[in-house]
């Protein structure tokens, strides 16, 4: 018998060394204008009997990488010898197995609960999930989910003190923007009441919080409100970590087609740093650390913590809003191609010249096409082409 276990599609970027435990199938509200990931798919909630058979496979699976590292005189310890070893067996080219074998190379010490609102099981269940996984992995030392803000506003701050004290140590929520009219324009099926009721149950229950803001959800329309009302929300709930999630719109998002039908327009790049500039202006008397772990998010660089790095990050952003307009489309350009990850990689000679080669090669395309429009919009609409590739 070859072990496997079922998993979702999805996990925040924070957990990419984490073993991945699907509870629950899918997203149970699946109404977000900006999101295509559980669309046309069913929730469902996984039986307590399912979870724990795909706890024991993935066991099986680690007990037999381990017992290869002790044959091999590793002493049970999971190093690029054992992966190489490991996956020359056919049978090892299962998803789940790769997914095992990377997990013990990093550690074997995080899980993530998938999928997109674990937190609606039964606490009772979920406290079950937990002890169990630490009685099979007694390695582990943070286990995360996913939580919608609605769900947690009604979870009580003891039953979440319960499921810290079991394992949960992290909780990411997604929530997007703090301002009411953006969210019930985006169907977001939540209030931004109800969002700090969510995140100060988080912080009060001593679990970790994430919360996720995406610049430029308010389009060229809201983008003032939506960075101000999003900063006051978190003012109120002060989470360990706010998480810059940049708007991309998908064909098969539903928010694709308020786009077609001109009542939505993206900011350009350009703005939505000016937005986040805003946002992180307006954030006070709060502690967290802002992250741009992302590869939509432009400024990889403006993340740090409050309040101290504060001025830092603003200073990041008045750097490139300064920059003329050209070295900020060579910055953009070098940035969608994964050339440029910080501020100073354009300072890099060679990589700067294999990005003006790129723009003067879609310049010439452009005016060799009569058919094509205005100079700079083409540019802008290649640029924005390039970041499909990182959905």
């Amino acid at each position: 018998m070859n072990p496997h276990f079922e998993m979702g599609p999805i996990r925040p970027p924070s957990e990419a060394q984490s073993l991945l435990i699907r509870v629950t199938r899918n997203c149970p509200w699946n109404q977000c204008e900006f999101c295509h990931t559980y669309k046309g798919e069913t929730f469902s909630i996984r039986s307590l009997e399912e979870v724990q058979k795909d706890i024991d496979q993935a066991k099986e699976i680690a007990d037999e990488i381990r017992d290869l590292s002790w044959r091999m005189g590793q002493a049970g310890t999971v190093n690029q010898t054992i992966l190489r070893q490991y996956f020359s067996h056919p049978k090892a080219q299962n998803q789940a197995h790769q997914t095992v074998a990377g997990w013990l190379y990093f550690g074997g010490s995080q899980v993530f609960l998938q999928d997109g609102n674990s937190l609606m099981r039964k606490t009772d269940d979920l406290l079950a999930i937990l002890r169990y996984l630490k009685e099979k992995f007694p390695s582990i030392q943070r286990i995360t989910s996913y939580g919608r803000a609605r769900t947690l506003a009604k979870k009580s701050v003891e039953e979440l003190k319960e499921l810290r004290e079991a394992g949960l140590t992290r909780i990411h929520i997604g929530m997007e923007t703090g301002y009411d009219p953006l969210l019930q324009y985006m169907k977001k099926g939540v209030t931004a009441k109800e969002q700090v009721t969510a995140g100060r149950n988080v912080v009060a229950s001593g679990i970790s919080l994430s919360e996720y803001i995406m610049p430029g959800l308010g389009g060229e329309r809201w983008w003032r409100e939506h960075a101000v009302e999003s900063a006051g929300v978190l003012n109120q709930i002060d989470p360990d970590y706010i998480r810059l999630r940049t708007l991309y719109v998908r064909k098969n998002m539903p928010l694709y087609r308020k786009v077609e039908k001109g009542e939505f327009a993206r900011p350009s790049d350009d703005q939505i740093v000016t937005e986040i500039r805003l946002f992180l202006e307006t954030l006070n008397g709060i502690h967290s650390t802002v992250v741009s772990d992302h590869i939509l998010n432009l400024l990889e660089d403006v993340q740090g913590k409050l309040p101290g790095e504060k001025k830092k990050m603003l200073a990041l952003i008045d750097r490139y809003l300064a920059w003329p307009g050209e070295k900020r489309l060579q910055f953009r350009v070098g940035r969608r191609l994964g050339y440029f990850r910080g501020l100073e990689d354009p300072d890099d000679p060679n990589l700067l010249l294999r990005v003006d080669q790129i723009i003067q090669d879609v310049r010439r395309s452009i005016r060799e096409d009569p058919g094509r429009a205005a100079l700079d919009s083409e540019i802008e609409k290649e640029i924005y082409a390039l970041m499909e590739n990182y959905i």
